[in-house]
């Protein structure tokens, strides 16, 4: 595939036209969910069958969109071996959000090459009707308007979003330090429970600041994109850049991505707060 500006602009409009359906799907199926239905993968960890059913249709269109494409999935509804090209996808981030009828849920899908990195991240918030898009080298785009961070540059007024991971065992202790160094010190702390919407809010100047330990590469590829081509900052907890960490090459590891996502004025600043909990 030429992966040109032109070409990948072309390319994320047609995922866009391909999630529009699935998460219209979700929202039909919130209006008469099954709460008896839900699994829980791990502690407080829930799969439904709607994140199934959500993922298999991504499967399906997204392959007929790149035939030959291979695929690193939340719910593993199909894999990868080798292929030039990658679709990280999470059918559903929020599901324990969506079980509550609660916003915000999100389908979330990028293109990613091993050789090339994050090409193209789209996540759609179904609930809202919103469709957060970039391309790589192309912008980023809430429903065709452009995206851009917020001008905030005073760590006392940014407005951030703190998530909280399942292990609450072992990462009870970060999370209180997290909370503690923030709060207070901010203009305010919240806590959505999509990652992948977290991210598209600093990208769309929505908040100021978002930090998570322990997420999975399908709740962030797309959204490290978007923020990046929004003029965002992304890093793990190190410091290192996660767009530039992704363009390494290889495959994906799954697990432990440590998120920091600001703007490029605040990223500094925060990621300091950050390590001083570590």
């Amino acid at each position: 595939m030429n992966t040109d500006v032109d070409t990948l602009a072309d390319l994320t409009r047609r995922v866009v036209e391909s999630v529009r359906p699935v998460g219209r799907f979700i929202q039909q199926e919130r209006a008469v969910f099954d709460a008896s239905r839900v699994e829980e993968k791990n502690l407080h960890d829930y799969v439904s069958y709607v994140d199934r059913e959500a993922e298999r249709r991504l499967v399906v269109s997204l392959s007929e969109l790149l035939p030959g494409s291979g695929f690193i999935t939340e719910e593993a509804t199909a894999a990868c071996a080798g292929e030039p090209y990658l679709w990280i996808v999470d059918p559903l981030d929020g599901t324990t959000n969506f079980v509550h009828d609660h916003a915000p849920y999100v389908v979330s899908v990028a293109l990613y090459a091993p050789a090339e990195g994050l090409l193209a991240g789209v996540v759609y918030d179904p609930r809202c009707n919103e469709c957060f898009y970039a391309w790589k080298g192309g912008g980023a785009y809430l429903d065709g308007v452009p995206l851009s961070v917020s001008s905030t540059d005073s760590i006392g007024k940014a407005y951030l979003h703190l998530g909280l991971p399942y292990d609450a065992v072992k990462y009870r202790q970060l999370s209180a330090a997290l909370l503690s160094r923030f709060y207070g010190r901010v203009g305010a702390v919240r806590i959505a429970g999509s990652a992948a919407m977290d991210i598209c809010d600093v990208a769309a100047g929505r908040c100021d600041a978002y930090i998570e330990p322990s997420l999975h590469v399908w709740d962030v590829a797309a959204g490290i994109l978007i923020l990046h081509e929004a003029g965002g900052a992304i890093t793990d907890f190190s410091g290192v850049s996660w767009l530039d960490r992704l363009a390494s090459g290889g495959v994906p590891a799954e697990n432990h991505y440590d998120v920091v996502a600001a703007t490029s004025p605040l990223h500094a600043e925060v990621l300091a707060g950050v390590c001083d909990c570590l």
